[in-house]
């Protein structure tokens, strides 16, 4: 899920005019929070220089927007007062004097509001305006992408992004904001609901976030809600409410069953929580979105089985990492990392040894499909644009996390993360007060661990250089193992499995060089050497112990696409399947046939008669056993005698191939994948090989 961010929004005056620097850090802070039940004494809340007081009156049919909005700010200093172009501004005074000219640049128009020493200043404002239209036949990726105010009668969407409001911008400001909606309406801002209302006339709410954040969104929407209120940690009430639409109200209780167990979870494992409720707000669009207090997620996500026991607690969690504790984003975002490890593989490791081998697989699978130079420094990280980005900020991040709890213990971890809440609550922190927290409960040193995976791009390869029986000694037996890495070296912990015919031991290995030799003694006479048996180190796997996977034509850059379809519905279901795989303009190559295929990874698309002729021509393996004449679709992946990818999706006929459009982008993590219709029946990866080196 994608995790809408309240940001402190910046324009920079110059000689030519206004430059907008949208930035997307995180800054939101609920003062009424109290002190965690591992603490004596919370920080104090920072006063928020800039007070908001909005009231906004929206007609969802009409799709018209009128607000009021008072500005108190207690600073001196010149300000910029920015609005969204498509606002009208019916009245606007700075101090009782009119505004003076605005300059527009892109989508914001901008005052600047000199600096002036009576304090506090007064900013009075009243807008209006037409929003764009609800549009429900966006998919997920558009609708994440998407920062326009819409709306309709099935549901109101203003995110914070598109300026809906007027806020002064690098400013962080607490608001209380009141909501007027006709009858049969809802809305919901984050922050505490302070007042509610409903008549025949009307629906009217109050909320209130009393300390500094940095924006605002707004959602509505003709819902049934349902409320329960449970005791946290330290005997504070919490409100828990669903926003749902009618044809899911009978979810609700299974929601704030599941959100009331998240928050125990949390509370007893970080500290107390930092709010005084969490709602659950249903989208007509297929919207997957985190914000302070609440998580704004699709009708149909969240119709689907699983998400109670997944995404549901990625977003509660993020009101400790991401809303209760804000990452330094100029230094990386660390929260989606911590965030994915104590909740997504969290909940995989209470499932099983298994299922937290397979999500720990799939990571390092993630990683070995990004083309060199693909990925970045985690420290460059701060929000998820691409496959990439998220590969880079959430799945290296969460498995940086697992190597600091293997190495330091779990009590110690644990120790670590409740200090940092304890200290770092409702500020702004860095990945170094992470590792000074660590350093902390440790009595470690954690500078070079932390450097070399948050500062260096990519990631450590490695190789068992060889592995040999020597001279037992004193009842055990000798192994000399050596191990290779490329320059510049890490200094990692190595898992290395020896094997027996009793079983298997472990070993770490500290490997600090280029190439290493290593003496270990085992019990019994041993067979053979295995590298990570256990895949529990961050690295590049190397091509034979990955398999290929479908995303590694859908993230690299370099991926060229053959549509087989010359033309016709065919052709168009095609051209439209591949740019919704890559999330981009697909680079189309003509056809070929014989030799001469491109050096780069290869995504073919066609019907199944023209596929099989295609594969025949060009000398590769054809469809694979598992998933011949199943379904109406396949799609699998090949690793050519070259090295590079080849991925091949096959379709009984036009009809079929549509329908891949939107699921198909969705199992990037797969190998194989057969379809009837939209639906998925059978999936699965090609299996991952272990490095192996046999004793003789």
């Amino acid at each position: 899920m994608k995790r809408l961010m309240p940001r402190v929004r910046s324009l920079t005056w110059d000689l030519r005019g206004v430059v907008c620097l949208l930035c997307s850090m995180l800054v939101a802070s609920p003062a009424w929070a109290t002190s965690s039940a591992t603490s004596d004494v919370a920080p104090a809340p920072v006063p928020a220089e800039v007070q908001y007081e909005i009231t906004v009156r929206l007609d969802p049919v009409a799709r018209r927007i009128e607000g009021r909005s008072v500005i108190t700010a207690n600073t001196p200093e010149e300000l910029t007062l920015v609005i969204g172009r498509r606002f009208e501004v019916m009245h606007g005074r700075v101090d009782a004097e009119p505004f003076g000219p605005a300059v527009t640049m892109g989508r914001m128009r901008a005052w600047r509001i000199l600096g002036h020493e009576k304090l506090p200043r007064r900013i009075e404002i009243h807008w209006r305006g037409e929003l764009a239209a609800l549009d429900t036949a966006l998919d997920h990726h558009q609708t994440l992408g998407r920062n326009e105010p819409a709306s309709g009668e099935a549901g109101t969407f203003l995110p914070d992004s598109s300026g809906w409001y007027p806020y002064l911008a690098d400013k962080l400001a607490s608001y209380n904001l009141t909501i007027e909606l006709p009858a049969g309406q809802r809305g919901i801002v984050p922050g505490r609901l302070a007042e509610e209302t409903e008549t025949a006339e009307g629906y009217r709410a109050r909320f209130e976030f009393p300390a500094p954040t940095g924006g605002i969104d707004l959602m509505a929407g003709p819902y049934a809600v349902e409320t329960r209120t449970v005791r946290g940690a330290g005997g504070k009430p919490i409100q828990l409410r669903t926003y749902f639409h009618p044809a899911i109200a009978d979810l609700a209780p299974a929601y704030l069953d599941s959100v009331k167990g998240y928050l125990g979870l949390y509370e007893k494992w970080i500290g107390e929580y930092p709010f005084t409720e969490f709602s659950v707000v249903s989208s007509p669009t297929p919207t997957g979105f985190g914000m302070p207090t609440l998580t704004y997620l699709g009708v149909e996500v969240l119709r689907l089985p699983f998400i109670r026991t997944t995404s549901l607690g990625h977003e509660v969690l993020h009101n400790w990492w991401g809303n209760g504790v804000y990452p330094d984003y100029a230094k990386g975002n660390w929260s989606e990392g911590l965030t994915t490890f104590m909740a997504d593989y969290a909940y995989k490791e209470r499932e099983s040894d298994e299922a937290a081998r397979d999500m720990r697989r799939g990571w390092l699978r993630d990683f070995a499909a990004l083309a060199p130079g693909q990925d970045k420094p985690l420290t460059s990280f701060t929000s998820r644009l691409h496959g990439a980005t998220q590969i880079v900020g959430y799945n290296k991040a969460a498995m940086l996390f697992l190597m600091l709890r293997d190495m330091l213990g779990q009590t110690t971890f644990d120790r670590a993360l409740q200090t940092f809440w304890n200290e770092q609550r409702f500020r702004i922190a860095s990945w170094s007060d992470l590792r000074q927290a660590f350093e902390t409960a440790s009595g470690q040193n954690l500078g070079p661990f932390f450097d070399q995976w948050l500062t260096r791009a990519g990631a450590p390869v490695l190789r068992i250089a060889d592995a040999a029986l020597a001279k037992p000694g004193s009842g055990s037996h000798r192994v000399t193992v050596t191990l290779e890495q490329g320059e510049p070296a890490y200094r990692l912990r190595v898992p290395i499995g020896i094997r027996t015919a009793e079983g298997e031991e472990l070993h770490m290995l500290d490997l600090e060089s280029a190439r290493q030799a290593f003496t270990v003694d085992v019990r019994n006479r041993p067979t053979q050497v295995i590298l990570d048996p256990d895949l529990r180190l961050f690295r590049r796997l190397l091509p034979d112990e990955a398999p290929p996977i479908l995303r590694q034509v859908m993230v690299d850059q370099t991926t060229e696409t053959i549509l087989l379809p010359e033309n016709g519905d065919a052709r168009s279901a095609a051209e439209t399947l591949a740019s919704k795989m890559q999330n981009r303009v697909p680079k189309l190559v003509a056809r070929k046939d014989g030799n001469g295929l491109p050096a780069v990874p290869l995504l073919v698309i066609g019907l199944a008669d023209h596929v099989d002729a295609w594969l025949a021509k060009n000398h590769l393996p054809g469809r694979p056993d598992i998933m011949k004449e199943k379904g109406s679709a396949q799609a699998w992946t090949v690793r050519r005698p070259d090295g590079f990818t080849l991925a091949v999706v096959s379709a009984l006929d036009a009809a079929s191939l549509s329908a891949l459009a939107r699921p198909l982008p969705h199992y990037g993590r797969q190998s194989y994948i057969v379809f009837d219709g939209a639906k998925a029946i059978s999936r699965g990866a090609w299996p991952t090989r272990s490095q192996v080196l046999k004793l003789d």
